[in-house]
């Protein structure tokens, strides 16, 4: 009985533990179902997640793309920093705020088409005007690159052009009669892309059609002749303005954006102060990059009024001895929310550090919701990139052109100012002249006219030019221009005159008497863009313009350019070490030194004296051209080294751009084929020198590395032969009649001076004297002249135009050598002096093709 009572219960717990472990097993059993089937679930849901993202893969390489873009700018500009945190903050933006859509490929396109154009929105508010245009041309084609929509050997052609050494084997121009040499080398060489087979031949076939195409205002959009107007697409089109219109280029360029990502790309939005109040936070810095001439200071306390920040906006101007005030200033907006506004950060670099550690601390505190960091700076390497990347930039520029100059002076015009005068007649007219002019104080203006019965001309004129103006313009050429401009505004025509014409354009002129709002609103009429007529100019020189705007625009994408070797096709390295050779091979040797010196020893003249100079001067740079080709041939192969000067030769031979340290025996603006033809030619001109030892009958001035020592030195040599001191010694000018194989001596005294090029007028050979360049003959030869060394001469009488010689394209000079080199006396012809003043003629020593 008492076993039974005592087995009975054991039998139950075992039955009831029985139990518990099969319901368990049972649980096990469904838990492992459930989650073997929600790990079936999440593998598919992982699946799909896959499958979606990958979908946005598109999204994910547009961003990418126009981050890199962002981040090459600052290769451009040591300002143009952006970071990636900002980056990703504007991309979420762009999740957030593009139209939604059911359809992937239409969210894709949504999403992308809204991220592009805000990143050119939120880019181009903190880029110079000129920086615009190439950034949107590089996102345009770094999009296109990446979609496979751009031919690499095109676009390279399209950056780089055609580079030509040997002229022995390249076909001859068919059309020299209006074709330069340098368009010829890019035709030349773009016949050899795929694309391009037989566009040389044409020139031959169609000269006719091709020459109405090349002198058309248009070409971008004018039929090709032949077969090529269905043959070539956009880009390739590009190629062929690119190779004989340079000046077209920026219109191409803009029409590719316009046709591959929109017209708003193209049109930079205005700067909103306000709106950039509003994208800003307390811990963002607000920085003005600044360029000469303009001062943010006043923009910004109109934006404190507006903004009801008047009373506690604080500026402080940096220098020596304001990091401890602008440290408290700081400080103390933080607390009290004040606008602290830093000007001028780039004359306080050495405080930089300093305000860098301020403004990390503004990313860990709580300052005062009010409170905004306002910094203004020129661009500089030094400023720190942590600040700028941290920031919101703005680019301040002075507004262009007479329009929008014009504008804004009258708009800070009050009405107390404009009547003040008791001569309103004459006052107003002046006004309007002096401020066409350019800014000057109206104040000054008002005194002197009620001071005086009659307008002192004279004085008014002395006081604007010679005081206002005087101490800023210090070239001759500048002053004469100055002078020239306001002779033709301030005269009694001005006054006496109705609609007295300031221009030979109809559209400018001294509009009748009335209130200021009158003046105004005939400014708000005058043309966007200025004609170069409106300046005195003649309309070529709105091509020069355009190429140089070229020029600045190829440079800087090539800036850009990664460099690394292509994947297919000839690589870097190959197509530089081809050039190198041809370069190599195409150098002259060096002129015999030793062998000069002994044969010239008897006659130890100024003019040999030079001669050595120079002789060493171009033995020194063949010397060092070929020494860093052989090295850079040897760095190619893995031999030695490559060095950063082999890395920046390497870099400049590939590109077809002269290497810097071949620039320095002389300046020169030519492609590194035309420069190095023109090597060979001024070598030359020295070599048949040394060894005739006579000097040529007609100099070429232009081989001349320091072409004022060759002009002393003919000075100096007519002083010895005619016994008087060389101090007393000037130029007389004299522009030959006959061609150069038709002088067979050198003149008694003097020399002959060939190879010179007028710019902004041409020539009339039959009466010797300056006539009005033809459409697009931007640069004109003129005949050799006859520099003679004159005694106490006379200045310049009338009809005379003192013309200046520059020795390259570039007038203000480089490196620390100026470009001017002596002013040359040729006659004016019909027009005055004035007008080849305003026109800005000049005689040119080289070219920059």
């Amino acid at each position: 009985m008492m076993s039974r009572l005592t087995i009975s219960p054991i039998m139950g717990i075992r039955g009831a533990f029985g139990l518990y472990t099969v319901n368990i097993l049972q649980t096990s059993k469904t838990t492992s179902r459930e989650v073997g089937e929600q790990l079936q679930i999440s593998e598919q849901t992982e699946i799909k997640i896959d499958a979606a993202r990958e979908g946005y893969r598109p999204c994910a390489q547009r961003a990418s793309i126009l981050f890199f873009v962002l981040n090459d700018m600052g290769r451009i500009d040591p300002m143009y920093q952006f970071s990636l945190d900002a980056y990703i903050e504007l991309f979420n933006i762009s999740i957030d705020k593009s139209q939604r859509s059911g359809k992937l490929e239409e969210r894709i396109q949504n999403l992308n088409d809204y991220h592009t154009f805000a990143v050119y929105r939120f880019t181009c508010r903190g880029l110079f005007e000129k920086h615009k245009l190439l950034f949107s041309f590089q996102m345009c084609a770094k999009i296109l690159e990446a979609s496979g929509k751009l031919n690499m050997d095109e676009y390279s052609f399209f950056l780089r052009g055609g580079v030509v050494l040997d002229k022995d084997n390249q076909m001859d121009n068919p059309c020299s009669n209006w074709l330069n040499d340098s368009a010829w080398d890019n035709i030349t060489e773009l016949d050899k892309l795929t694309n391009f087979h037989g566009i040389m031949t044409s020139f031959e076939q169609y000269p006719r059609d091709w020459n109405i195409w090349y002198v058309s205002s248009e070409p971008e959009t004018a039929s090709l002749p032949g077969e090529w107007d269905n043959a070539c697409n956009e880009l390739q089109r590009m190629l062929i303005v690119r190779s004989m219109r340079p000046d077209r280029v920026s219109f191409c360029a803009t029409s590719f954006i316009i046709n591959n990502l929109g017209s708003k790309f193209v049109e930079p939005p205005v700067l909103d102060m306000k709106q950039v109040v509003e994208d800003s936070t307390t811990r963002t810095p607000l920085i003005f990059v600044l360029s000469p001439g303009v001062d943010p200071t006043s923009m910004l306390l109109q934006l404190a009024e507006h903004s009801g920040m008047a009373t506690r906006f604080h500026a402080l101007s940096l220098g020596q001895g304001q990091a401890p005030i602008a440290t408290r200033m700081i400080h103390e907006g933080v607390k009290e929310g004040n606008w602290v506004f830093l000007a001028n950060c780039h004359l306080s670099l050495s405080w930089m550090p300093q305000l860098d550690k301020l403004v990390e601390q503004l990313q860990v505190e709580q300052p005062h919701p009010e409170f905004r960091l306002w910094l203004s700076s020129s661009p500089h390497p030094e400023f720190p990139i942590s600040i700028l990347q941290a920031g919101i930039k703005m680019t301040t520029e002075p507004p262009k052109g007479l329009k929008a100059n014009m504008k804004r002076l009258y708009t800070l015009l009050t009405d107390q100012q404009f009547t003040r005068c008791k001569k309103q007649d004459k006052y107003k007219k002046l006004l309007f002249c002096l401020c066409f002019f350019h800014s000057v104080s109206e104040n000054l203006l008002s005194i002197y006219l009620d001071e005086y019965d009659e307008i002192p001309w004279d004085a008014l004129k002395y006081l604007i030019a010679g005081i206002n103006y005087g101490g800023h313009v210090t070239d001759d050429s500048d002053r004469r221009l100055l002078l020239t401009y306001i002779n033709d505004f301030f005269q009694e025509n001005s006054v006496s005159t109705p609609f007295h014409k300031l221009s030979i354009l109809p559209t400018y002129y001294v509009p009748k008497d009335g209130p200021l709002s009158a003046y105004i609103e005939y400014i708000t009429m005058l043309p966007n863009i200025d004609h170069p007529e409106a300046f005195g100019q003649h309309p070529n020189a709105d091509i020069t313009s355009q190429i140089q705007e070229t020029r600045m625009l190829f440079e800087t994408l090539l800036s850009l350019q990664p460099q690394v070797s292509s994947s297919g096709g000839e690589s870097r390295e190959d197509k530089v070490l081809e050039l190198a050779s041809n370069i190599y091979k195409t150098l002259p040797e060096n002129i015999d030194y030793e062998n000069t010196v002994k044969i010239l020893s008897v006659d130890p003249s100024p003019l040999n004296v030079v001669l050595l100079q120079e002789i060493q001067r171009y033995n020194a740079l063949l010397n060092e051209i070929r020494n860093q080709l052989t090295d850079l041939e040897r760095g190619i192969q893995g031999l030695v080294v490559m060095s950063q000067e082999l890395e920046d030769i390497f870099s400049c031979i590939y590109d077809a751009r002269v290497p810097p340290a071949w620039e320095k025996a002389y300046p020169s603006m030519k492609p590194l084929g035309n420069w190095t033809r023109d090597l060979v030619d001024r070598v030359a001109q020295f070599e048949k020198w040394a060894t005739t030892a006579h000097p040529p009958s007609i100099f070429w001035m232009s081989a001349f590395t320091f072409p004022t020592g060759f002009l002393t030195a003919v000075l100096q040599t007519s002083a010895r032969q005619n016994n008087v001191s060389v101090d007393l010694l000037s130029w007389e000018f004299t522009v030959l009649t006959v061609y150069d194989n038709n002088i067979m001596s050198a003149p008694k005294d003097g020399v002959y001076i060939k190879g010179l090029y007028l710019q902004g007028a041409g020539w009339d050979k039959k009466n010797a004297c300056l006539v009005e360049a033809e459409p697009m003959q931007l640069v004109c030869p003129i005949p050799s002249i006859h520099f003679k060394p004159v005694e106490n001469k006379k200045k310049s009488g009338k009809g005379m135009y003192q013309c200046p010689v520059y020795y390259y394209p570039n007038r203000a000079g480089g490196n620390g050598r100026a470009s001017f080199v002596v002013s040359v006396d040729l006659k004016s012809g019909e027009k005055t002096a004035d007008h080849w003043a305003k026109r800005g003629t000049a005689l040119l020593m080289s070219l920059d093709n």
